[in-house]
C-alpha cells in the first residue's frame, strides 16, 4: 500500500508511524510548536496511562491510523450532512419553480447563494518525532446555527411567470377580425381567453414579483407644510418642489418620496381624505386581493359585480369609497344601512376631502391603493361608472400573472399620442385650456415627443385609465406615487401625465408594464352612464294602446272594398293598375 492519501493534507510512502515518516524526510505541512510541559494533573495522568496502555498492546502505528480514520469519518459525515441540507434547500426552491412551469427568462428567481467553504477545522499536531509524544486533535469550532435548530434566513425568491401546458386552448387563441357591421363603428368588446376561477386561483403566485432597482420605499410625512414650490401642489400632496420631483425620478434601492397623505400619523387619519378608525382597521386586514372603486358627489349609481364566484366573495375585499353627499344619497335611495354594505361592496365614507374637484379626489383611491391597503398583494381598480362582469382572479391571471407583469392598463381605443389627447380634452372642456397647455409645454421641455413607431414595443402613450390592474411591489408603488404627484402638480387629467412618468422610470430601471387592448377591457367591464347623463336622456316614449273598434249597428253604412282585379294586358297598350272602387251600400 503505497502512495496512499489520508485526506488531511498528509502524504506518506506507507502507512508507517509518524516518526518513521520524519526519518524518511517527509515533513508534515502543519506542525505545532513544542508544547510547554506543565505538571500533569491526576486525571491527565490516568488518560496518559490509558493511552500508553493502548499503545503498548496495539502499537503506535495502529493507534495513529485509528485516530486518523476516526477524524476522516467525522469530516466525511459532516460534509454529507451539510450537502444534504443544501440539496434539500435547492430542491424546495425547485419545487416552487416547477409547480407553476416557470419561465427561466427574466430576473433570477433567487439571489445567488454563496458556496459554503469547508475549512480544515481538524488539525493534526505532532512533535518533532521523539518517541512517546502525544498525537493531539484540536476540537472542532462550534457547529453552524442550524445544527442547534435555528435555521438561517432563506434567500429572497421572486415570481417569474409561467407557461400554460402544451395544447392548452389559450396558447393558440387569437383575436377574430371585428364584425363587419357598418351600423356600429364605435368601440366594442372582443373575446378574451380566461382560465377557470379554480385554475386561476391555483396559479396565484406564492412569492412577489421582482422589483428592479428599488427595494425599500418610504413616504414623506410632515406637519408644518408651506407652499415653497414653483407652482401647483396641495397640502395633501406636501407641496413637492421641482428639485424634489426630479430627485424622485433618480431611482435608487431605498427611496423616500412624496405620495399624498403627508400630514397625520397614517393614511386616512388626520391627513385629509379621513376615514373612520374601524374602517381603517378592516382595510388593514386585506392581505390578498382588493377590488376598489369610488363615487363622489353622488355622481354615479353603484354597479354590482356579476359572475363573481363564491370563493372570490369570501376571499376578495370589495371596497367602495364615497363622500358624505353620496352617503346621504345611498341612505335615501340605495339601501345603505348600519351594515355598511350594499351587495358585495363595503362602503367606506371619506371625510375632509382635500380637493374641491371630485375627479381629483377620485385619483387618491385610484392611484394610492397601496397606501390605503398596506397589506394587500394585488388590486383591481374600476371607475364608479363601470360594472364588473368577470371574476377578479380570472382578470389577474390573464393580464398580470400570465404576462409576468406587475402593472396592466388598457390603451385608449382611438388615441395613442399625448398631444392628440390634450387637444381632445380641450375640445371636450375636460379642464381649462391654459392649464393643459402649460402641462404639455412643460413636458415638451423635458423631452416629450409625439408617439411614433420608433417607440415600439411601447404601443401607446395614452391609457384608458378607468381600470388599473396591479401588484403591490416597490416599483409599481413608486410608479403610482409619482403619477399621483403629477396629477397633484398639474391637471387632474391622468392620461396626459401617464407616459411621462412611465418613460422616466423605464429609462432608469428597464421596467415595463402591460398595455392591453381596449376591446379586452370592455370584455370584463361594462360602462354605464353617469347620473347627470341619465337625467338628460329622453325617457322612452310609452304610447297607450289604440282604442277598440266601435260596434256598428245594422243601420250604419258600411264600406265595402272590392277585391283588386288582375291587370289588363292589351296589345300595344300600357299596363294600368285597376283602382278599386268603394261602394256604399245601405
Amino acid at each position: 500500500m503505497t502512495g496512499g492519501s489520508l485526506g488531511l493534507g498528509i502524504r506518506s510512502g506507507s502507512y508507517g508511524s509518524l516518526d518513521k515518516q520524519l526519518q524518511n524526510g517527509v515533513l508534515l505541512p502543519i506542525q505545532a510548536p513544542p508544547a510547554i510541559r506543565a505538571k500533569p494533573s491526576k486525571v491527565l495522568k490516568e488518560k496518559e496511562t490509558f493511552v500508553h496502555w493502548i499503545c503498548k498492546f496495539a502499537g503506535r502505528k495502529k493507534v495513529g491510523m485509528l485516530l486518523l480514520c476516526l477524524i476522516s469519518a467525522a469530516v466525511f459525515v459532516w460534509v454529507l450532512y451539510v450537502g444534504k441540507g443544501e440539496y434539500q434547500e435547492s430542491d424546495n426552491i425547485r419545487k416552487v419553480n416547477d409547480s407553476l412551469h416557470l419561465n427561466v427568462s427574466g430576473f433570477p428567481l433567487i439571489n445567488e447563494v454563496q458556496s459554503v467553504k469547508i475549512e480544515n477545522w481538524t488539525t493534526l499536531l505532532a512533535s518533532d518525532g521523539v518517541e512517546g509524544t502525544d498525537v493531539r486533535v484540536l476540537p472542532p469550532p462550534p457547529p453552524p446555527p442550524y445544527f442547534l435548530g435555528v435555521l438561517p434566513p432563506p434567500p429572497p425568491s421572486y415570481f417569474l411567470g409561467y407557461t400554460l401546458p402544451p395544447g392548452h386552448p389559450c396558447n393558440t387563441f387569437s383575436l377574430p377580425p371585428p364584425p363587419a357591421d357598418k351600423k356600429r363603428t364605435g368601440p366594442r368588446p372582443c373575446p378574451v381567453c380566461y382560465l377557470s376561477v379554480e385554475e386561476a386561483v391555483a396559479l396565484m403566485p406564492d412569492v412577489p414579483s421582482f422589483s428592479p432597482m428599488i427595494k425599500n420605499l418610504t413616504y414623506v410625512y410632515g406637519d408644518n407644510l408651506k407652499k415653497e414650490n414653483e407652482f401647483g401642489g396641495s397640502e395633501f400632496g406636501g407641496y413637492p418642489t421641482l428639485k424634489q420631483r426630479d430627485d424622485s425620478y433618480d431611482i435608487r434601492e431605498s427611496m423616500n418620496v412624496h405620495c399624498g397623505f403627508v400630514k397625520g400619523s397614517k393614511p386616512g387619519r388626520g391627513t385629509g381624505f379621513d376615514i373612520d378608525d374601524n374602517d381603517l382597521l378592516e382595510m388593514e386586514q386585506c392581505h390578498g386581493v382588493v377590488v376598489a372603486s369610488a363615487i363622489f358627489g353622488a355622481f354615479d349609481i353603484i354597479q354590482q359585480p356579476k359572475n363573481i364566484s363564491e370563493y372570490s366573495k369570501q376571499t376578495i375585499c370589495f371596497y367602495m369609497f364615497v363622500d358624505e353627499e353620496t352617503e346621504a344619497d345611498l341612505k335615501s335611495n340605495g339601501g345603505l344601512d348600519a351594515s355598511k354594505k350594499i351587495g358585495v361592496w363595503r362602503i367606506v365614507v371619506v371625510r375632509n376631502l382635500p380637493y374641491a374637484d371630485g375627479r381629483r379626489n377620485g385619483k387618491i383611491p385610484k392611484l394610492l391603493t397601496h397606501r390605503l391597503f398596506p397589506n394587500a398583494r394585488f388590486s383591481l381598480w374600476i371607475d364608479g361608472k363601470l360594472e364588473l362582469v368577470v371574476d377578479p382572479y380570472q382578470i389577474l391571471e390573464r393580464f398580470l400573472w400570465r404576462k409576468n407583469a406587475t402593472f396592466a392598463i388598457s390603451r385608449h381605443y382611438r388615441r395613442f399620442d399625448v398631444f392628440t389627447e390634450a387637444e381632445a380634452n380641450k375640445a371636450a372642456g375636460k379642464y381649462d385650456n391654459a392649464s393643459i397647455d402649460f402641462q404639455i409645454d412643460f413636458y415638451k421641455k423635458e423631452g416629450l415627443t409625439p408617439y411614433s413607431e420608433a417607440k415600439l414595443p411601447i404601443t401607446s402613450d395614452v391609457p384608458e385609465g378607468c381600470v388599473i390592474i396591479r401588484e403591490h411591489v416597490p416599483i409599481t408603488n413608486l410608479f403610482t406615487c409619482l403619477w399621483f404627484n403629477e396629477v397633484d402638480l398639474f391637471t387632474s387629467r391622468d392620461q396626459i401625465s401617464f407616459s411621462t412618468v412611465r418613460d422616466k422610470i423605464a429609462t432608469k430601471t428597464n421596467w415595463t408594464l402591460n398595455m392591453f387592448l381596449d376591446c379586452e377591457r370592455r370584455n370584463f367591464v361594462v360602462q354605464k352612464y353617469h347620473k347627470d347623463v341619465l337625467a338628460h336622456l329622453a325617457p322612452l316614449a310609452i304610447y297607450p294602446p289604440p282604442p277598440p273598434l266601435p260596434l256598428h249597428s245594422a243601420n250604419d253604412p258600411l264600406r265595402k272594398v272590392l277585391p283588386r282585379r288582375g291587370r289588363d294586358r292589351r296589345s300595344g297598350s300600357k299596363r294600368h293598375h285597376k283602382v278599386s272602387k268603394e261602394i256604399i251600400s245601405s
